[in-house]
């Protein structure tokens, strides 16, 4: 007999903007398959340019549109019968039939091109982007370089790697920091966009200096930390983590840094928050989601954070249990 894989407690799906792919890694007429969200979609980039994604499935036989479909002028044709369907998700020609059944549509996913990375907005009740996907003009400045790149899927519900910045404690112990970083926490009037600054000494390979990280969170997809404090140079991250399902996370990085930073200083930068990534993820390999975790008084950022995190949450949406502090 088989042993029963026991599902593990979850918060359920969060609502926001997620990335599901690399800008670059879809050229005009390119489709790809993706899953997130626990939905088989497909994304495709139509001859004018534009990015579109949809449920993945043909209402008519349940073909897969993301597996030998084709993009056609603005829509994309299943490899099944040639049924076309437009970005809204409207099918819009049978080749062997004039009539269209009014149910021949699929659902289209509300997306964004931006920041070097294709967004989908996911609600677990359907409704409309409730904010504003950030563009960060560092990407677009000329004086800044172009963005590597760095991915990772993880076996772990994506809040448990959101909520990684507002748990300082574990910088000393899983990246081997001297101190906990000293850090103030602060919110945009909406309460979705939260801001947490700290400063720390860092030891460069041109000298020590005292560094201001500024970390910026919208929703509990979505991260940028800023570096500032070291001469002549500017360095960013951004980040986008996007549930696959309840139990497993795709993270996508982007970094840049000023043309005029010092290539050692750039790289350092680079390799440091990669390694950082690598250092957390044994910890979020084997690790389970705690609803109600046991906080001692000096965890008062991730009880914040946890607060703050409820209002990504539709009830309904959680598996066993709703996120708690």
């Amino acid at each position: 007999m088989h042993e029963l894989k026991h599902k593990r407690p979850s918060p359920g799906l969060p609502n926001g903007w997620y990335a599901v792919a690399f800008a670059r890694d879809l050229v005009r007429g390119d489709v790809k398959r993706a899953r997130y969200f626990d939905q088989e979609m497909v994304i495709f980039r139509t001859r004018s340019g534009q990015v579109k994604v949809l449920d993945a499935h043909c209402p008519h036989l349940g073909a897969s549109l993301a597996e030998g479909g084709r993009v056609i002028g603005e829509g994309i044709q299943c490899p099944f019968h040639g049924w076309t369907y437009d970005g809204t998700g409207q099918c819009v020609h049978i080749p062997y039939c004039d009539k269209i059944p009014r149910k021949a549509r699929v659902r289209a996913w509300e997306t964004l091109e931006r920041n070097h990375m294709i967004f989908v907005w996911h609600h677990t009740e359907g409704l409309p982007p409730q904010w504003e996907l950030p563009e960060l003009s560092e990407f677009d400045d000329p004086n800044w370089t172009e963005p590597r790149t760095f991915e990772i899927e993880v076996p772990v519900h994506m809040q448990e790697m959101a909520e990684n910045n507002c748990d300082p404690v574990h910088f000393m112990f899983v990246h081997h920091m001297e101190k906990s970083p000293d850090s103030q926490i602060s919110y945009g009037e909406d309460g979705r966009f939260m801001r947490m600054n700290d400063q720390h000494e860092k030891v460069t390979p041109v000298g020590t200096f005292t560094i201001d990280l500024e970390r910026d969170a919208w929703g509990l997809g979505l991260v940028s930390v800023r570096m500032k404090g070291l001469p002549g140079s500017g360095l960013l991250m951004f980040s986008s983590t996007t549930p696959i399902d309840e139990e497993n996370t795709h993270s996508r990085w982007l970094f840049t840094v000023t043309e005029g930073a010092p290539e050692i200083i750039g790289e350092e930068f680079i390799q440091g928050l990669s390694q950082g990534v690598e250092d957390d993820l044994r910890i979020w390999s084997n690790k389970v989601y705690r609803p109600h975790p046991v906080l001692c008084e000096a965890d008062r950022y991730l009880a914040e954070f946890r607060r703050w995190a409820r209002q990504f949450y539709t009830p309904s949406s959680a598996s066993q249990t709703q996120p708690s502090a």
